[in-house]
């Protein structure tokens, strides 16, 4: 199958970056005067590597007449789109008449956010001439989305996230940067009517627009550490480090391997691949960023869009951009059930870790086969859960998506307090002894068979008493149903001796590392329940499913399938997490669960 590589590239041109008038120390005019230049020359580059840009005009931009003149200029000549972004709204115009110094267009009212967005079309169409097909913001909230689209029908694209944006990127700048939007999408998708981090369920809950991530980011390198450094933006590699001089020559050859990744998603998705790459005057300062003088912040944009204009030049790469990738989006996602998949691997450290990253309508989730395939992010996208947030809402600034699972904001299967961490794996006991698939690194291969998704590991062995067990995972995400079939084989003779499967799922639910009240929670087997009171209570039987209901996410949580028994098992205060299990005592065959989610009443 020919891959389809698109890439976006764009353009912000910011008169008042605040970063750059804030840490710079230069007068305003100077910044005006370097971020004009700047912004010319990542135009000129892209175009002379034959690269379409999207211009997203900033507010403060629209009242120069050298940005607009160069935005139109280029419109005709290249190809251009000029579209408006919601970001770039500091200036001493937008300060001086909303009275504010907030800049972030989800954290404002639900009034002012109508009123900006009302503001900055105006001058947009009085400055053009028409209506932009694009727009974007760090994060754009499904209220500014569904109004956006209401009353100005023309867009038809906006950068929606910038994926795991949340505690990670937080902490590393100093408990500072109050911008948390974990738990969307990675790649792109059609946003929710409810909730912009949610792709659609059907034509009904199409908000009307295609959404792309903020920056393309290294899955692996990104969910483990601080995602700033670990995107296609030449610049977070510099920040990153991810370089080395040979002679007088900067060589970063992880940034190609991390475009070729991407490529090479096209495998898992029905031959389409993206990229993008989206980049403000501020990352390239005169003045340099971080410990990089400005040539070497010159030199790996160059290269970057070199790298770019080779692959169109060999017919590799299409460059799009934004309202024409949303038209391409569409064509290529006429199913509203398709998913997006990304079997990543390492290609930062050289090890063997590999991620398998899964997104649809119900839910997103991440398998670790460093840890045997365990389950290490789930967030419930069948809830739903309706996105408020902003100045007169209970989430002003956090616009996160909850989770179920979240291996670095509550541990995983390597906790300090054995058993308290969230993950989603499977025990096996034979004489007294256990081990956990956890402890197992493998790798997978994808599939896709009947519409289902469906990763197979590679078998593990694991010795218990002297007892050689070879198992293989295989993990089949089926199209439209939000379940996930969790099969665990023995695929050696074991000459009759039996062994226990114990497939659990210790979870909890938030936003960051805190754990909300889980006393609404209820947990069950069958018809027999219990309401969540931290005393450490279980319920042990043989039944359909084992369930936990928690209705502060909308979200019920069942395993279903042909075990020995469930279990559900309620936390105490010092390990405020849930657990389900199903158990199964076999000598050959294995165990197949059924985890399902649903949205709750």
């Amino acid at each position: 199958m020919k891959t389809k590589f698109v890439v976006n590239i764009i353009h912000r041109p910011e008169l008042s970056p605040e970063y750059a008038e804030k840490s710079s120390g230069v007068k305003e005019k100077s910044v005006q005067d370097e971020s004009l230049e700047i912004f010319k020359f990542q135009q000129e580059t892209a175009h002379k590597n034959g690269l379409k840009t999207t211009i997203q005009i900033t507010y403060a931009s629209l009242f120069s007449d050298v940005i607009v003149n160069i935005a139109k200029e280029h419109h005709e000549k290249y190809g251009d789109e000029i579209g408006l972004s919601l970001l770039g709204l500091p200036c001493k115009e937008f300060r001086a008449k909303y009275k504010t110094e907030d800049f972030c267009i989800w954290m404002f009212s639900d009034k002012q956010k109508e009123e900006i967005v009302d503001d900055v079309f105006k001058m947009f169409y009085d400055k053009f001439g028409f209506y932009p097909e694009s727009t974007g913001s760090y994060f754009m909230d499904a209220y500014t989305i569904n109004y956006i689209k209401k009353k100005y029908p023309s867009v038809k694209c906006a950068i929606a996230t910038c994926w795991e944006e949340g505690p990670k990127a937080y902490h590393t700048c100093n408990n500072s940067w109050y911008t948390f939007m974990d738990g969307g999408p990675w790649n792109p998708w059609i946003p929710s009517k409810v909730n912009s981090h949610c792709p659609a369920l059907n034509k009904d809950d199409d908000s009307g627009i295609v959404a792309i991530p903020h920056l393309s980011r290294d899955l692996l390198a990104c969910f483990d550490g601080n995602g700033s450094n670990f995107g296609t933006h030449p610049q977070n590699v510099l920040r990153g480090m991810i370089y080395y001089k040979d002679g007088d020559k900067i060589e970063y050859p992880y940034l190609y391997n991390l475009i070729d990744q991407y490529r090479h998603l096209g495998k898992y998705n029905n031959g389409y691949a993206y990229n993008m790459m989206f980049v403000g005057p501020g990352w390239l300062n005169q003045k340099g960023r971080w410990e990089c003088p400005y040539e070497l912040l010159k030199q790996s944009y160059e290269d970057g869009m070199r790298y770019y204009g080779n692959l169109k030049k060999q017919g590799e790469l299409l460059d799009l951009t934004m309202s024409e990738f949303a038209d391409f989006y569409r064509e290529q996602h006429r199913d509203y059930l398709d998913s997006e998949n990304a079997l990543w691997k390492d290609i930062l450290y050289g090890s063997q870790k590999q991620y398998f990253w899964y997104a649809d309508p119900f839910f997103r989730t991440c398998l670790d086969f460093n840890q045997g395939g365990a389950m290490i992010d789930l967030r419930p996208y069948v809830a739903r859960i309706p996105q408020n947030i902003g100045i007169g809402h209970d989430q002003v600034y956090d616009a996160s998506y909850p989770y179920l699972i979240q291996a670095n904001y509550r541990a995983g299967y390597f906790t300090h307090y054995a058993g308290a961490g969230t993950v989603e794996s499977c025990k096996i006991s034979y004489h007294g002894q256990e081990t956990d698939l956890c402890l197992c690194r493998t790798l997978a291969k994808f599939e896709k068979i009947d519409g289902d998704v469906v990763i197979t590991a590679n078998p593990v062995s694991v010795v218990l008493d002297g007892l050689e067990i070879v198992i293989q995972s295989v993990f089949t995400f089926k199209k439209g149903k939000g379940e996930l079939v969790i099969e665990r084989k023995i695929i050696n003779d074991l000459k009759g001796e039996k062994v226990t499967f114990k497939e659990y799922f210790t979870g909890a639910f938030g936003l960051n590392e805190y754990q909300s009240d889980l006393s609404k929670v209820t947990l069950g087997v069958d018809n027999e329940e219990m309401k969540y009171q931290y005393l450490g209570r279980k319920i042990n039987k043989a039944g359909k499913k084992a369930y936990v209901n928690i209705p502060d996410v909308l979200t019920n949580i069942s395993y279903s399938g042909d075990v020995d028994a469930f279990e559900v098992e309620e936390g105490i205060a010092f390990s405020p997490c849930y657990k389900l299990a199903a158990y199964k005592t076999i000598d050959k065959g294995g165990i197949k669960t059924c985890l399902n989610l649903v949205k709750a009443n």
